[in-house]
């Protein structure tokens, strides 16, 4: 009896043991992983603005043809016969073919209501249609022109950058260097040493500038009255940056 307790005890023993020796092969582990990750707090982070300004190079004009039609074909017929008439001409003005683009194609019903009944009085054809004009002194002369060619909506007109990258990049620039110098600000005034770049985003914006000239689905007639200035002035393409850094 005394024999088997002995055992007994001796097997227990060795069980705690076992198990001492595997929290410890846990808990050293889990050690050495910290101190390889480090702590993921020990960051600052800073923030950018960098701002470019640039004279407009292109005009974008948006224009509509709207027309109704007792059937939603004859509306079609007609839409389509404007729409021809306001390409050539804008083809014509010196616009290129890659310049002039369909943005919206709708036909909506028409509907008069009365006596408590509603009925369908005809169709609504609407194609929209965006063109660059890339020679900016015409631009009062090409919208004049356009709506005595077919055109009856004159929804906007806007001044951009065709190509905005180079200005993006040197707005960037300027952001990140602003972010850097209040990174090395910060880091004079805490005392820390920066280390790598941990993280990073960006935000921006170009803003046109815009002008309305808009209709509705009756004729206008542009040309009848003297064409506004329109002056392009300038664009502002900014960019904000957010930048982390690991701190040492």
């Amino acid at each position: 009896m005394i024999e088997k307790l002995q055992k007994q005890l001796q097997v227990g023993g060795w069980l705690v043991v076992a198990v001492l020796a595997l929290s410890a092969v846990w808990l050293g582990q889990s050690i050495d992983q910290t101190s390889r990750t480090g702590n993921v707090g020990d960051i600052i982070t800073v923030s950018g603005t960098g701002t470019v300004r640039a004279v407009p190079d292109i005009a974008v004009a948006d224009l509509a043809i709207s027309v109704e039609g007792s059937t939603a074909a004859s509306a079609q017929t007609e839409a389509n016969r404007r729409s021809k008439m306001a390409i050539d001409y804008l083809k014509k003005a010196g616009i290129d073919e890659k310049d002039i683009k369909t943005s919206g194609y709708n036909i909506y019903p028409q509907y008069d209501y009365a006596d408590g009944r509603t009925r369908i009085r005809g169709y609504q054809v609407t194609q929209s249609i965006t063109v660059k004009i890339r020679d900016m002194d015409t631009t009062n002369t090409i919208l004049d022109k356009v709506v005595d060619a077919g055109v009856n909506q004159v929804n906007s007109l806007r001044f951009e950058i065709d190509e905005p990258d180079q200005l993006k990049s040197e707005a960037r620039a300027k952001a990140i260097a602003d972010a850097d110098a209040k990174a090395q600000e910060l880091k004079r005034q805490l005392g820390v040493r920066l280390g790598k770049i941990v993280g990073f985003s960006e935000s921006g914006n170009a803003m046109p500038i815009l002008y309305g000239r808009g209709g509705g689905a009756a004729d206008i007639k542009v040309s009848a009255v003297p064409a506004p200035e329109l002056p392009a002035g300038e664009n502002e393409i900014t960019i904000n940056v957010t930048v982390t850094y690991q701190l040492r």
